[in-house]
């Protein structure tokens, strides 16, 4: 039996089995098998830090198919990525091929490979080694630290701060890092200054321009000239100015190539040179080293895209000098290798720079096997590492002195020009932020001492000196690896999870935090300090390697952060919300209510006169209100005066849309629950008992600016049939529900894309929908004249019978369940389901036939909870739901499930 090599990715997968051959089965784990199940209790540190692991129906696939080709076989090669995650990776797939007995008799080995060659891969398959355990410890203590961090602060944040999303330990530090640049910004007062600059001749009449830098006999510091009244005295001086050159100052100096790159590095040039946001930078070098199809066979094109080391083989430094030679002569090459090393904080340079595999593939030779993307990051990558071994640039640097006779007056040209171009022939690296600069291209004329120069122009310039600038993605990553904050390789996913929070936005290619986002930086800066403090975060990641280099017990590690940290957390639970938004509306008042240019008061309410607006604390997040509430019910968004989104504010609470086609009126209101549409006014019946109007609350993604009678009314018919379905003829539903917007048909349920407007929804869209869902239940017969049901819910599957239900042991495939089996199940852990309370549900239309929409009136608005309830996309750094209270959010599943169902 042919031996198994395990790879992450099934592209990979399928480049090395053409090189291994048929003693090979080469089969992909699609990343992580198993992670820690997004619940309560999944790290215990009162165990001392014992985790459980789950594996979703994904990973159990792989494994099983994994232990399939492992009958009769007598090796299991490892090969996932070669870093921390992969190591991790593997440790996760032997673990559960030996608790599934898969491993009897079989040699486990790991290997790695830098790049995907046959020459390396075929090289690590000769050189195997054992898992490497102070890199496993080292992932199991990062994962624990995150999983704590988030499942402890984000519930603190739900009760403490409605509205908010959840908090994770390395966001929450790159997101303090954007609001508190924005607060550089807004409190930045901008200083006038003035510079004097003269148009000059020589006596061969050749032009050239220089700066004044003593005025009156004393040296110009910026703000010297600080009004148009000292910049002309001072242009008139140098107009009356006989000059004459002073000095004539020439040197060379010699500019290095920049080191190869790191991930770090790769998404800072990405970002400047090509506009590559840092997810897209390391999706397309994730492609470029898993390799494409070049005449007939699949070659990697660069090395492991995930490191902090800027060194480079030895053979590849050698291959690269052999190319430089012959491509650009002997003059361009240096005359011995250069050698790198990392200048970054907690750098671990275990791993080669980011390099082509094979400096003989010259962008244009692979430019028609790939993309036009992949073509730029290759080019990119190939000019980068080439000219890291090419010979220094050569510039000649001049500096002319010019003064009058008493030395009252002097000034100064400045030029260079380059001498040798060496490494600048193939690559130049973009900076920053840079100040626009000539000097390294203005070509001063030849000039000698006392010679007289002749005046041609004087202008003296005003300047406002500038606030810090916003970081864009290459600046924060930059910043976040100076401090040591995090791992490169995990810079991509932080930067995304911020923006899909909505806790910043990127508008210019450059990060702008939210006023959500700097509310909960506000909050976490106020009460726990300590762990969104950079020196903190960055001392962590130092024990994190010291961990992975053998030098520290992880689980002493843990203890030593559990300590304190979980004191920290219980201060919080005498917190009162008062006390909170006392905090946050002196914290943020400037940010709030800047200084009016008029004087007059910023927190006067517009609409009382006499009411101070503040900041207020609803059930769906933060809004600025007046003091004299209720009787003056003045709201606005939480926005800066006269900035975007401001103009969301209603004076009264309500702004009327327009009239539904019975001649009710249509109304935006803001509630305690957020903002929702209503349809007419409570009223009476015929027997006088109280009506209450219809009311929907917009959804997440609803912007209350863009809405208009048109989207209110049909708002406010959902539930709305879509149609019937042309095969099963069944009706398909459109729903809003507690997670978000879905379509229903029968057991089958759906939840609609981010790109689908569920009020306009059509039946083709809601059928393509519909083809990819899994029925919600399968009805295994019937007991004690109740149904018994095996259904799929939000944490697992589930039994349902009447009023009861159960989870279904650890593992056990729902299709798998009898009758039998699940009337036992029942019986041993069957718990009554609580009773529905109803509230905010909207009633469900009969079968055909649509109610209208004044039919049913909830008593609040459908978004009865903050937004922050919602489960966030599975990230590393972010707990998947709030924490029950109690017990494991596990064994309350089939209760929640059945609800939604």
């Amino acid at each position: 039996m042919p031996d198994v090599l395990v790879v992450e990715s099934p592209a990979k997968a399928k480049t090395i089995n053409k090189y291994l051959g048929s003693g090979f089965t080469v089969l992909a784990s699609f990343g992580h098998v198993r992670d820690l199940p997004p619940k309560d209790g999944s790290v215990r540190p009162d165990e001392d830090f014992a985790m459980d692991w789950e594996a979703d129906e994904r990973g159990q696939k792989q494994v099983r198919a994994i232990a399939s080709a492992l009958k009769g076989a007598k090796r299991l090669f490892l090969a996932t990525d070669p870093d921390r995650e992969g190591e991790a990776i593997s440790w996760h797939v032997k673990d559960m091929l030996a608790r599934s007995g898969a491993l009897k008799g079989v040699l486990v080995k790991r290997v790695t490979f830098n790049e995907i060659t046959k020459r390396a891969v075929q090289y690590a398959i000769d050189h195997p080694r054992e898992l490497d355990t102070p890199l496993i410890e080292a992932y199991l203590a990062r994962r624990a630290l995150d999983y704590l961090v988030g499942f402890s602060l984000s519930p603190v944040l739900w009760r403490k701060l409605p509205g908010s999303r959840s908090a994770g330990r390395v966001q929450s530090v790159a997101l303090r890092l954007i609001c508190e640049r924005e607060a550089e910004i807004e409190a930045f007062k901008p200083r006038e200054y003035w510079t004097v600059e003269a148009k000059l001749a020589t006596p061969l009449g050749a032009p050239f321009t220089a700066r004044l830098t003593h005025h009156e006999g004393k040296k110009l510091d910026q703000f010297d000239l600080n009004t148009e009244v000292l910049a002309m005295a001072a242009k008139r001086a140098v107009e009356a100015a006989k000059l004459s050159v002073v000095s004539v100052e020439k040197k060379r100096v010699r500019r290095n190539p920049p080191a190869p790159f790191t991930t770090s590095t790769l998404q800072q040039e990405a970002s400047r040179k090509l506009g590559f946001g840092a997810q897209m930078t390391m999706r397309t070098a994730q492609q470029l080293y898993e390799g494409v199809e070049i005449g007939g066979e699949t070659v990697g094109l660069i090395t492991y895209m995930r490191t902090d080391g800027v060194q480079m083989s030895r053979e590849a430094i050698m291959a690269i000098r052999d190319h430089v030679k012959g491509d650009f002569g002997a003059d361009y090459l240096p005359p011995g290798p250069r050698e790198y090393t990392s200048r970054a904080k907690n750098a671990q340079e275990a791993h080669e720079a980011v390099r082509p595999t094979d400096v003989s593939r010259r962008p244009a030779d692979v430019a028609r096997y790939v993309s036009d993307q992949q073509l730029r990051l290759y080019e990119l990558v190939w000019k980068r590492a080439v000219a890291s071994q090419m010979a220094s640039a050569e510039l000649d640097q001049t500096t002319v002195e010019m003064a009058e006779p008493k030395g009252q007056t002097k000034l100064r040209a400045t030029g260079s020009v380059i001498a040798f171009d060496g490494f600048l022939k193939l690559y130049r690296e973009d900076q920053d932020d840079a100040a626009a600069d000539d000097d390294e291209t203005r070509i001063l004329p030849p000039m000698r001492e006392r010679d007289a120069l002749k005046t041609d122009n004087v202008a003296a310039s005003q300047h406002f000196t500038q606030p810090p600038p916003r970081f864009s993605e290459a600046s924060l990553v930059k910043r976040m690896e100076e401090l040591g904050i995090g791992r490169p390789s995990t810079y991509a996913s932080i930067l995304q999870v911020l923006q899909d929070r909505e806790y910043v936005k990127l508008d210019k290619r450059r990060f702008i935090p939210e006023d959500r986002g700097r509310l909960v930086t506000a909050f976490l800066v106020s009460f726990f300090e300590r762990y969104v403090d950079t020196g903190f975060t960055a001392g962590l990641e130092e024990q994190l390697d010291d961990i992975s280099g053998g030098r520290a017990e992880w689980r002493a590690v843990m203890r030593a952060f559990w300590e304190h940290f979980s004191r920290a957390i219980e201060a919080t639970k005498d917190l009162k919300i008062s006390d909170v938004i006392d905090r946050l509306d002196e914290e943020l008042g400037p940010h709030f209510f800047p200084a009016a240019d008029d004087g007059s008061n910023p927190r006067a309410c517009p609409s009382c006169a006499n009411g101070r607006l503040g900041l207020r604390l609803g059930k769906t997040g933060a809004f600025i209100g007046c003091s004299n509430y209720p009787e003056c019910r003045y709201t606005r968004p939480l926005a800066v005066p006269g900035g975007e989104g401001e103009q969301g504010g209603f004076a009264d609470g309500v702004r009327l849309l327009g009239k539904d086609p019975a001649g009710q009126d249509v109304t935006m209101r803001r509630g305690p629950y957020g903002i929702y549409v209503q349809l007419g006014e409570a009223g009476t019946d015929e027997k006088g008992k109280p009506t209450k109007p219809r009311r929907a609350s917009l959804m997440r993604n609803m912007d209350p600016e863009q809405m208009d009678l048109e989207r209110a009314l049909l708002l406010l018919s959902m539930p709305r049939i879509v149609g019937v379905h042309p095969d099963k003829g069944e009706e398909i539903t459109a729903h809003l529900g507690r997670f978000g917007p879905y379509i229903q048909m029968g057991q089958l349920s759906k939840s609609v894309d981010r790109d689908d407007d569920i009020l306009s929804l059509g039946l083709n869209r809601a059928v393509a929908l519909l083809a990819d869902a899994k029925p919600r239940g399968v009805l295994l017969g019937e007991h004690n004249g109740e149904k018994v049901e095996v259904r799929r819910g939000r944490f697992g599957p589930f039994l349902l019978s009447g009023k009861r239900v159960a989870n279904l042991p650890r593992g056990t495939e729902m299709e798998s369940v009898s009758l039998d089996e699940a009337v036992k199940i029942l019986a041993e852990k069957g718990k009554e389901l609580p009773p529905l309370k109803g509230k905010g549900k909207p009633a469900k239309p009969a079968r055909g036939k649509a109610k209208p929409a004044v039919e049913a009136a909830p008593a609040k608005p459908a978004a009865a909870k903050p937004a922050a309830a919602k489960k966030p996309a599975a990230k590393k750094a972010a707990p998947a739901k709030k924490p029950a209270a109690k017990k494991p959010a596990a064994k309350a599943a089939p209760a929640k499930a059945a609800r939604r169902s």
